[in-house]
């Protein structure tokens, strides 16, 4: 057995399959809009230019350039100029109608439910993610998984985000956890890596897409049963 006692997960992209989630969001309310009547974009074009738009926001909202009110003010309308749609054509309730369905969808990265399974026998597991309260909680019983976890800290609970070392040091000041005993598992470089390498604790980089990188990476792993022979 590891000398770590505490393992600290991402949420999104790591545990609970955003990209599917919202896919499967998306294409129901096309089809709940009847989107295809307007002839002007299919399904596949509504996903890409969701991610497309979503991404470029979250990029701004971590940077703090905006706020998360601007992210679902400005989404759905970016989204249908883009596509070439009438802002009229959109209908008004269309952010709040996703923002309430898509946290319920239940599709968690292949082998999700084994890991944590394992894992909760042997160490307390935790979860650091750049999220909304409502929304993380949500999706975190919507796929069954809340139960493995004892502490969840968002980045709206901190009021700050990752990678700063303030949301890192809050997690372990409310699990109890000493830096030594503790290691971080998550997708992005840009926040859960770096914000571990910033608070000096061990980590795990989720690779499933096998992407390249000059960063220094302590373990990488591309399937969550990997985490068996680190942990």
């Amino acid at each position: 057995m590891s000398h770590y006692k505490h393992i600290f997960f991402d949420l999104d992209h790591t545990l609970w399959d955003y990209d599917a989630n919202a896919t499967d969001s998306l294409h129901e309310l096309y089809d709940r809009y009847d989107f295809y009547d307007l002839g002007v974009f299919g399904k596949a074009d509504l996903v890409k230019t969701f991610f497309e738009v979503n991404y470029e926001l979250w990029d701004l909202y971590n940077e703090h350039k905006i706020h998360r009110a601007d992210i679902r003010k400005r989404r759905f309308p970016t989204i249908f100029e883009r596509l070439g749609a009438m802002l009229e054509d959109m209908p008004s309730d269309i952010e709040p109608e996703y923002v309430a369905l898509c946290p319920t969808k239940k599709k968690t990265y292949k082998h999700a439910h084994d890991i944590l399974e394992y894992l909760s026998v042997k160490y307390q597991l935790h979860v650091i993610t750049n999220g909304f309260d409502d929304i993380q909680e949500t999706k975190l019983r919507s796929s069954g998984i809340r139960d493995y976890f004892d502490v969840i800290v968002t980045s709206e609970t901190a009021n700050n985000r990752k990678p700063s070392k303030e949301i890192f040091e809050l997690a372990l000041n409310l699990s109890n956890a000493d830096l030594e005993e503790s290691i971080m598992i998550g997708d992005n470089l840009g926040s859960d890596i770096e914000g571990a390498l910033n608070v000096g604790m061990d980590h795990v980089w989720f690779n499933p897409n096998g992407y390249k990188t000059d960063k220094p990476i302590q373990h990488e792993i591309e399937n969550l049963l990997q985490l068996k022979t680190i942990l």
